[in-house]
């Protein structure tokens, strides 16, 4: 079942002719038209203001003024795919990138439109490959292989950029008209008004979804109310759970095995049968609360309570936490026992909490000041929490 949830922006989004427009939107996980999970620097720039032609995923070439401009199609090769999957999973993430510059898709001529696009390599797949069929000219801009969204708040999909770039590739001597179509969610980046007056282009902002493109541009470049609504369903939420659980990788090998050795420590018995019994468990307590906080957190956010995503994880946490707790069994008559649980219910909740902060950074409602004062109360709580519960239960195993 896919949930549909919108979310009202604290504020207003300046739309081309500097009037504040409302927005209603919700988190964007999917990299789509115009986003998708951040990542790294992209290689250097080519001097040539055109881009390679021997680019893996460039299947021809197409004659112009300027040159010959790399033809691609809209339908990805397994190389494409099998390259997506591999950055989700983190594998050469943070170079996920193509050269800047023109590209045409299909075989566009002077009046066919132009769709400005980042160069992370999963933005521009997804955007060629919802409009099959078509015959289109992409500018793809230097954000250092960030997305559009990102790279839009860190200023490389911007004004500046745009307006050089639209130089740099002889667009004005391709295409006969004076547009450009950029992503919503790139608006941000990007004055209107500036760049006609150091291009001569105009800009039209297009719609959110890459899918709503083809209908978009058939109504005459007008975008419905829907097309502006930014929509988080179930895929949506669970797409970016393979780069959450490859993040906990290095920190679970170093922290599982001392949890483990710690639970050795006092105990009833020998120091083997005590890392064993209650080092075990240790282990696969903090292994849930990761679970919980990469896994479960993105598939059950709409249904969790609280606004802030650690408020979420916390209420969260506290769940997997008593689970756990009931799971294992103790002697509530022993001291060692009652702050065994007394540490796990502040551990576990605290490591989930953390991890859900981590989608603040794929939400299309948060905000710098939102996300700083969030933290600001979020980060000592968990940290103090963790802390806290650690300390506890190292005590109640030296009483036990």
């Amino acid at each position: 079942m896919q949930v549909l949830r919108t979310i009202t922006f604290e504020g207003k989004i300046m739309n081309p002719k500097n009037q504040p427009v409302e927005q209603k939107k919700t988190l964007s996980l999917l990299p789509s038209y115009s986003a998708s999970p951040c990542c790294g620097a992209a290689p250097a720039e080519a001097p040539n203001p055109l881009p390679r032609l021997d680019q893996g995923f460039v299947a021809g070439s197409v004659s112009t003024s300027v040159g010959s401009v790399p033809q691609v199609a809209a339908k990805l090769s397994w190389r494409d795919r099998w390259g997506a999957t591999k950055a989700r999973w983190g594998v050469g993430r943070m170079d996920y990138a193509i050269d800047p510059g023109l590209y045409a898709l299909g075989n566009p001529d002077r009046e066919s439109p132009v769709l400005v696009s980042a160069n992370y390599k999963m933005s521009f797949d997804r955007l060629r490959n919802a409009l099959p069929g078509r015959d289109i000219w992409i500018l793809v801009l230097d954000t250092k292989g960030i997305n559009v969204w990102c790279a839009a708040g860190k200023g490389t999909f911007g004004t500046e950029e745009l307006a050089r770039r639209i130089e740099a590739s002889g667009l004005k001597e391709v295409v006969g008209h004076r547009s450009v179509i950029v992503p919503q969610l790139g608006a941000p980046g990007v004055a209107a008004h500036t760049v006609k007056k150091l291009s001569g282009f105009g800009v039209r902002y297009g719609p959110i979804n890459a899918g709503d493109l083809p209908a978009y541009i058939d109504a005459g470049f007008k975008a419905t109310s829907r097309m502006r609504l930014k929509t988080f369903p179930l895929r949506e939420r669970a797409v970016l759970i393979p780069i959450e659980l490859v993040e906990t990788i290095k920190p679970t090998a170093i922290i599982a095995p001392v949890l483990f050795l710690l639970g050795g420590i006092g105990g009833p018995a020998g120091f083997w049968a005590n890392a064993l019994h209650d080092g075990s468990f240790a282990a696969l307590a903090f292994l849930s609360a990761l679970i919980g906080g990469a896994v479960i957190n993105p598939l059950l956010l709409p249904y969790l309570p609280g606004r802030a995503f650690s408020t979420k994880g916390l209420w969260l946490g506290a769940a997997v936490a008593v689970i756990m707790l009931a799971l294992q069994g103790q002697d509530l008559s022993m001291w060692s026992a009652r702050l065994g649980i007394l540490a796990w219910l502040l551990i576990i909740p605290a490591v989930t909490a953390y991890l859900a902060m981590n989608f603040t950074g794929a939400s299309t409602y948060t905000s710098p000041s939102g996300v700083n004062r969030e933290m600001r109360w979020a980060l000592p709580t968990e940290i103090g929490m963790g802390g806290g519960g650690l300390l506890i239960w190292i005590v109640s195993r030296l009483i036990a």
